[in-house]
């Protein structure tokens, strides 16, 4: 019988309720697979010696993981939810796996990449709680960090080209068990989807808005979306946050040559 995932399981939830529980688990499936493929005489022979050297062997493998991504929960709870969006359609996409690996490349290099990639597919297997999962990102991590991880989301969602409608419903249930408004779903939304209202969507304003209302409304969300809100989680997040600093940018000078306002 294995045992890899509930030793895996139990230090994971220890380390961070249902996220760390889901991912502990993964952690523990994926080495146990390893074990199973190198086979010794010990292991043929179920000898308890060797099970307690593999609890042993499990548990050190799963600190030196937690060590090499620590202080980044951001990194867990993606990760849970990358494999909620990608479950939603039904389809497993490489292009879906190849931007959340380079995600994590580009965050802890590839050899943890790696790593990160086989716990993914092991919550692909997984019914993942969402609105668990959600309430405990929301409990622990500030508004910027969770408008950040919408914005990733939708990068997944759009990786292979053909946004399913079942990817954005999911994207919206976990936003809304964010607790992220429906004005700022709106507005990141409309950063990956064009349409005749869009730069008014990423102000988070209406189209019959006055032009003083436009520049307060600019204001406001260059103040929200600005890169240093972001500076603690690393480079790749700054990049993702000015790309969103951008947006709002683009949308402002969209509307105001529209308007042809000063």
């Amino acid at each position: 019988m294995g045992f890899g995932k509930y030793i895996g399981a139990g230090l994971g939830w220890a380390f961070g309720g249902p996220i760390g529980a889901l991912v502990g688990f993964a952690f523990g499936y994926m080495m146990e697979d390893k074990s199973f493929k190198q086979p010794n005489q010990a292991r043929q022979a179920g000898s308890d010696q060797y099970r307690q050297q593999a609890r042993s062997d499990y548990r050190q493998q799963y600190q030196q993981y937690r060590h090499r991504t620590t202080g980044n929960d951001f990194a867990s709870a993606l990760l849970v939810l990358s494999a909620a969006v990608m479950k939603a359609d039904g389809k497993l996409m490489k292009s879906e796996l190849d931007f959340i690996r380079q995600f994590f490349t580009q965050n802890f290099g590839p050899a943890v990449a790696a790593e990160q990639i086989g716990i993914l597919k092991e919550l692909l297997k997984k019914d993942i709680p969402v609105r668990e999962v959600c309430e405990q990102i929301r409990y622990f991590m500030e508004h910027p960090m969770r408008l950040q991880m919408l914005h990733y989301l939708f990068g997944i969602a759009r990786a292979d080209g053909n946004v399913d409608k079942s990817e954005v419903d999911m994207i919206r249930t976990i936003s809304d068990a964010l607790g992220i408004s429906p004005k700022d779903y709106d507005s990141i939304r409309a950063m990956f989807y064009k349409d005749a209202t869009s730069a008014y969507k990423i102000l988070e304003i209406s189209s019959d808005a006055t032009d003083g209302e436009v520049k307060r409304a600019y204001r406001r969300m260059a103040n929200k979306y600005h890169p240093d809100k972001v500076s603690t989680l690393g480079d790749s997040h700054v990049k993702a946050a000015k790309e969103k600093f951008v947006k709002v940018q683009e949308a402002y000078e969209t509307i105001k040559k529209e308007r042809k306002m000063k």
